[in-house]
C-alpha cells in the first residue's frame, strides 16, 4: 500500500460509497449494470448456463453494497442457488452492506474483508463485478489480473471504470482543490471547501456544463468526495480499456450498452459509413465514444474463455425483457414504428419490424420463441415472417441491452 492507497482507504471508512441508507431497502431495488442477473445469463455464458447450477459470484470492492444487494436479491427472487460474496477492505462500508442485505433478509451473502489482490484466496468464481474499482487502484492490471486469476473456467467479470470525455470539468475541480483543500487535512473539512468551491466555480467551469455527472449534487458528501477529493482517479478511453482486458488474460465480450458503441448509429454520411467500415470493432467504439462525448464511464463484460453466443435460432430459448414490461411497450409503440431513446442527452432512433407490437406482447420470460412463433403463426403469420421480424427485432433491442435470452429453465421472471 502506497501513501496515495492509504489515503484512499481513510477516505472509504469516512465516506462508504455510494452514500446508502439501510432503511431504504424496503421501498426500492437498486437496479444497473454490471452484474445484472439477466445480463450475466445473456452476456457472460450467452444463455447456456443452466439456471439450476449454482452461481458462485463475487463483488471485488463491494462498497456500500449496490450490485451485491442486487444480483443476490435477484438470485433469491428467482430461486437460483448460489452465493454472492462480498470482499472490501472496508470496515465501514461493510456495517452499511451488511445492514442493507439484513434489511432484505437475504441468506445468500457472505461478507470478507480484505483485497481483491487477494480475490483467489477464497476460490473459483463464474462471476466477478469489479465496478468502480480499478481507475483508483496503484496498478490496474495488477488488480485486473489478480481477478482473472480467480475465475472459475467457462467464468467471466463485469467492469466498470471512468470514460474521460464524459468527466469533462471534473479533473480541473479536482486540481483546483489540491491547491485548497490538500489530502493532509481532515476529510470534513476538504467536503466543506469542495461545496464551497463549487458553490463559487463561475460558470465558465467546465463541470457547470457537464449535465451528466452529478455525484456532486446528488450523492452526498460521499459523492461530493469520490468526485472532486479522490486521491486517485484515472479514466480509460476505449483502447485503454480494451488493453487492460487483454492484458489480463481476458477476452472483451461487449460494452454496455452495445448500441452506444456503433458510430453507424450516429453517423448516416455514406462517405463517413465507408470509413467506419474499415475500423476493428474497438476502433469503432473508440470513435463512437470520441464523436459523442457524452460517456463518462465505460461498463463492459469480459470473459476468461471465448464466450458462446446466445442462440436466437433455438425454438426452446425464451426471450426476455429487462425492466421493461413487453404488453405494456408494445402498446406504446409509436405508430411510425421508430422505438426513440436518449443516451445522457443523445436520442437514438431505432426502426422496428411490422411483427414488433405482436412479438414484445408475447415476451414474458415464459414463452419460448417456439410457442411464440406457434401463437402467432395461428393467427396467420407466416413462419418466415416470424423468423424475419424477430430478427430484426432482436438487433434492435438486444444492442440496447433490452431484449435478451433466459437461462435454461429459468422459469417465471
Amino acid at each position: 500500500m502506497d501513501a496515495t492507497d492509504a489515503r484512499l482507504a481513510a477516505q472509504y471508512e469516512a465516506y462508504p460509497y455510494p452514500e446508502r441508507d439501510p432503511r431504504e431497502e424496503a421501498r426500492r431495488l437498486i437496479v444497473g449494470s454490471p452484474s445484472h442477473l439477466r445480463e450475466i445469463d445473456h452476456w457472460i455464458f450467452g444463455a447456456r448456463r443452466p439456471a439450476g447450477q449454482p452461481l458462485r459470484a463475487l463483488m471485488a470492492g463491494g462498497g456500500s453494497g449496490d450490485a451485491t444487494i442486487m444480483l443476490a436479491q435477484q438470485m433469491a427472487t428467482a430461486g437460483r442457488p448460489g452465493e454472492v460474496v462480498w470482499l472490501d477492505r472496508s470496515a465501514a462500508a461493510r456495517k452499511v452492506a451488511e445492514a442493507r442485505a439484513a434489511a432484505r433478509g437475504l441468506g445468500n451473502i457472505r461478507f470478507v474483508t480484505g483485497s481483491l489482490l487477494e480475490a483467489a484466496d477464497h476460490g473459483r468464481f463464474d462471476y466477478i463485478d469489479c465496478c468502480g474499482v480499478l481507475h483508483h487502484l496503484p496498478d490496474p492490471a495488477a488488480g485486473l489480473g489478480a481477478l482473472a486469476a480467480a475465475l472459475a473456467p467457462g467464468g467471466g467479470i463485469g467492469l466498470m471504470v471512468y470514460a474521460p470525455h464524459g468527466r469533462t470539468g471534473v479533473y480541473m475541480l479536482q486540481e483546483a482543490l489540491r491547491l485548497i483543500a490538500p489530502d493532509s487535512e481532515a476529510p470534513p473539512a476538504r467536503v466543506e471547501i469542495a461545496r464551497r468551491l463549487w458553490k463559487q466555480a463561475p460558470q465558465t467551469a467546465w463541470l457547470r456544463r457537464n449535465p451528466w455527472i452529478t455525484d456532486h449534487i446528488e450523492g452526498g458528501d460521499a459523492g461530493l468526495y469520490d468526485l472532486l477529493l479522490n486521491p486517485r482517479d484515472v479514466a480509460f478511453t476505449v483502447p485503454r480499456l480494451a488493453a487492460l482486458i487483454g492484458q489480463a488474460g481476458l477476452r472483451l465480450r461487449c460494452f454496455v450498452e452495445p448500441l452506444r458503441y456503433d458510430p453507424d448509429r450516429y453517423l448516416n454520411d455514406p462517405k463517413l459509413r465507408a470509413r467506419t467500415a474499415g475500423l476493428d470493432p474497438i476502433g469503432r467504439a473508440a470513435l463512437a465514444e470520441a464523436i459523442c462525448g457524452n460517456m463518462g464511464i465505460h461498463i463492459a463484460y469480459a470473459t476468461r474463455d471465448p464466450a458462446p453466443e446466445p442462440d436466437w435460432e433455438n425454438p426452446a430459448a425464451v426471450p426476455l425483457l429487462r425492466e421493461l414490461d413487453g404488453p405494456a411497450l408494445a402498446r406504446g409503440l409509436p405508430k411510425d414504428g421508430v422505438l426513440r431513446v436518449t443516451f445522457d442527452g443523445l436520442t437514438v432512433g431505432l426502426p422496428l419490424p411490422r411483427l414488433a407490437a405482436a412479438i414484445l406482447a408475447r415476451v414474458d420470460g415464459r414463452r419460448s420463441i417456439g410457442a411464440i412463433g406457434a401463437e402467432l403463426a395461428a393467427n396467420g403469420v407466416a413462419p418466415e415472417a416470424f423468423r424475419r421480424d424477430l430478427a430484426a427485432l432482436r438487433a434492435a433491442l438486444e444492442p440496447l441491452n433490452r431484449l435478451l435470452l433466459a437461462a435454461p429453465d429459468a422459469g417465471a421472471p
